[in-house]
C-alpha cells in the first residue's frame, strides 16, 4: 500500500500544508489504495520537506514528482483537456504554488496573533523549557527565507494588491464553470483549491481569510472542491 507522509491535520483541513492536501487529492483521484502517516519533522526526508510518498520501491518527494509517479502508474488528472487548457492548468498551478503560497506563509508566520497557535500546534514535541526560543529561531529562519524569495519585502497593502490580482484571475475561470477548467476537478483545482482553503482556514481572522470567506464565488468553490474529492 502507498503511504503519504504528511503534516498532521490542522485548522479543520486534511493537513496544514496545501501541498500535502494537493497530494492527498491526487492519490484519491488516482484510484490507488493509500494511507496517511503524520510527521512533524521532515529533516530525514529526501528534500527535508513534505509531502513524501512511500511506494514499494522508494520514497518519492515533492508534490509534482508524486504527480509524475502517479501518472506513470496510469493516472490522468487532466483527461479531456486540450493542449491549451493543459498549458493554462500549468500556469494556474505555478501561480498558486509559487506566489499565493508565500502570502499564506506570511499570513501565518509573520502574524503575532497566529504565531502562538502555530507554536503550540507544531512544536509541542520540543521540551517546554526550550520550546519558545527553538520555535522562535525556526520562525526567524522561515521569515528570512520569505524575504529572500521577495514577497516579504512588500508592505501589507502591496501584498494584498498582488493577491487580489491572482484571485481575480481565478474568479474569471470560475465564472465559466464549477471548476477551473470544466465540469470536474483537474490538476489545477488540486493545487488552487487547497491554497484557497488554507488561506480561508488561518485560525485568526486576517484580510486574506476575510477575502475568501466574503467572496461567494471563491468560498463556494473551496466547499465544492472538498465535496468533489472528500478526504475523510
Amino acid at each position: 500500500m502507498l503511504t503519504l507522509l504528511t503534516y498532521p491535520s490542522a485548522f479543520g483541513l486534511f493537513s496544514a500544508s496545501p501541498f500535502c492536501v494537493k497530494t492527498a487529492l491526487m492519490l484519491q483521484k488516482s484510484g490507488q489504495t493509500w494511507q496517511r502517516s503524520d510527521i512533524l519533522d521532515p529533516r530525514k526526508m529526501p528534500h527535508q520537506k513534505l509531502p513524501v510518498l512511500r511506494t514499494p520501491e522508494r520514497l518519492v518527494p515533492d508534490s509534482d514528482l508524486i504527480r509524475d509517479w502517479l501518472e506513470q502508474q496510469g493516472a490522468d488528472f487532466d483527461a479531456g483537456l486540450s493542449d491549451v487548457e493543459k498549458a493554462q492548468s500549468r500556469a494556474l498551478i505555478r501561480m498558486a504554488e509559487e506566489h499565493l503560497y508565500f502570502h499564506i506563509v506570511l499570513d501565518r508566520w509573520d502574524n503575532d496573533e497566529v504565531w502562538p497557535i502555530l507554536r503550540e500546534m507544531f512544536f509541542n514535541s520540543i521540551p517546554a523549557l526550550i520550546r519558545k526560543p527553538a520555535s522562535n529561531a525556526i520562525r526567524k529562519s522561515v521569515l528570512k527565507g520569505i524575504n529572500a524569495q521577495g514577497i516579504g519585502r512588500f508592505s501589507l497593502n502591496e501584498r494584498l494588491d498582488r493577491v487580489e490580482r491572482d484571485l481575480e484571475a481565478i474568479s474569471a475561470y470560475l465564472w465559466q464553470s464549477p471548476f477551473l477548467l470544466g465540469e470536474r476537478p483537474t490538476a489545477a483545482d488540486m493545487s488552487v483549491g487547497p491554497m484557497l482553503a488554507a488561506m480561508r482556514a488561518t485560525p485568526v481572522e486576517t484580510p486574506l481569510t476575510r477575502r475568501i470567506k466574503q467572496d461567494n464565488l471563491l468560498n463556494t468553490y473551496v466547499d465544492r472542491m472538498e465535496q468533489a474529492v472528500p478526504l475523510s
